[in-house]
């Protein structure tokens, strides 16, 4: 990878952070309980929780759907538990891993509209003058290089339910690159360099629930989600996902759309195959995005199902990345078209049910299936009422 920016940004650093945990356990942790969610139904069943847990990793809070308490909880802890009457379930606190297949190296270069820019007529509405302005759109994900130069002014606030491992400014920079090329695809700054996104004047938040090998825990992916919906931010973006579902995630995501967050998430890429959309991007509340190339065909990586929502430019797809550029595919790509367009939509007054209407009324017929691409392929300028004629 490129030295670009990394002397500088060394030298803006002053304390280094270590990853809050890992993935692996060895021989010497073999004897810990496993990591385990408890979801509760009331306060006092959460505190109960908590006390028969061995450590506690965090509580979340989904208001009228319930707690959850993830902690690692032994066998016997459980069977004691799930006793209680509200307690409403016991689950794994599984892995979850961001969607993404890497390039073959980083590139700088002055600014070049990506591919996908232009199919989704985003660029139709940048010449419009529809950008983003006064939207947030959170990025749940790896987190975002804070001092890139394509995407650092737009960049507000940031969480860490992961911290960044090594020498960075902040515990949400992002230490993987997954995050900052789907950063760069919603609200890339259309300056003199690298690439303009989607919504190039959206408020960019980073969210960091996955670790420095594009992986993370189910209660921090769920805890960056209520974490979104609790700063009422517009827009969350989830290029990440498990092949099962699970209850924790399932109420965070309705925890966030009931509190006015516009969710999308990649499908998966599991492809080629049938009914194998990943989670969150199953779910309902979830927009769940398949990925398309430059011919309009269907990526042969992308999942598909009848949870698919709408399809978007996701092959070969030109983006920031830590230290600057390069080309990633997958559905986790196709999803950012997705979130930029939404941000747009939500910049103007359209509530999230209304984007995700909108989106969909206005996405273009490519010839795929339902199962293939949903609605059809994302476009921007019909869903903000602009001529796309230039097809």
């Amino acid at each position: 990878m490129s030295d670009v920016n990394l002397t500088r940004r060394t030298l803006l650093k002053t304390s280094a952070v270590g990853a809050v945990g890992t993935l692996f356990v060895g021989s010497a942790a073999a004897e810990k309980p496993p990591r385990r969610i408890v979801g509760t139904s009331s306060p006092g069943a959460s505190a109960e929780a908590r006390g028969q847990a061995h450590t506690v990793h965090r509580t979340l809070d989904f208001g009228a759907h319930g707690q959850a308490v993830a902690g690692r909880f032994s066998d016997q802890a459980v069977a004691q538990l799930q006793k209680h009457s509200e307690v409403r379930y016991v689950e794994d606190d599984i892995t979850m891993y961001a969607i993404g297949k890497p390039g073959d190296g980083v590139t700088t270069q002055s600014q070049t509209q990506p591919w996908g820019i232009d199919r989704v007529d985003a660029d139709v509405a940048h010449a419009n003058g529809y950008t983003g302005s006064g939207a947030d759109l959170a990025i749940i994900d790896t987190g975002i290089d804070s001092d890139h130069p394509d995407l650092a002014a737009n960049i507000g606030a940031g969480q860490a339910f992961t911290k960044a491992k090594g020498n960075y400014a902040y515990d949400w920079d992002d230490d993987n690159d997954h995050g900052t090329h789907c950063a760069g695809i919603a609200a890339g700054i259309d300056n003199a360099e690298g690439v303009v996104g989607v919504a190039p004047e959206a408020t960019l938040h980073a969210v960091k629930v996955l670790d420095k090998r594009g992986s993370g825990y189910l209660s921090d992916v769920a805890a960056g989600i209520e974490w979104v919906a609790d700063q009422g931010y517009d827009v969350g973006s989830m290029s990440l996902g498990a092949s099962s579902g699970a209850q924790t995630l399932k109420d965070a995501c309705q925890y966030a759309v009931d509190n006015g967050v516009f969710l999308v998430g990649a499908a998966g890429n599991s492809g080629p195959c049938t009914n194998c959309v990943g989670y969150p991007g199953a779910y309902s509340t979830v927009m769940a995005v398949s990925s398309t190339d430059s011919a309009d065909n269907l990526s042969g990586f992308s999942s598909q199902g009848p949870e698919v929502d709408i399809a978007a430019p996701g092959t070969d797809i030109y983006s920031s990345v830590v230290g600057g550029y390069d080309t990633f595919s997958g559905t986790s790509m196709a999803t950012p078209h997705v979130a930029g367009a939404a941000a747009q939509l939500m910049a103007g007054g359209s509530s999230n049910t209304q984007t995700r209407s909108s989106l969909a009324s206005a996405a273009e017929d490519i010839g795929l299936g339902s199962n293939e691409s949903g609605a059809g392929l994302l476009d921007v300028a019909t869903a903000l009422g602009l001529d796309s004629s230039d097809n």
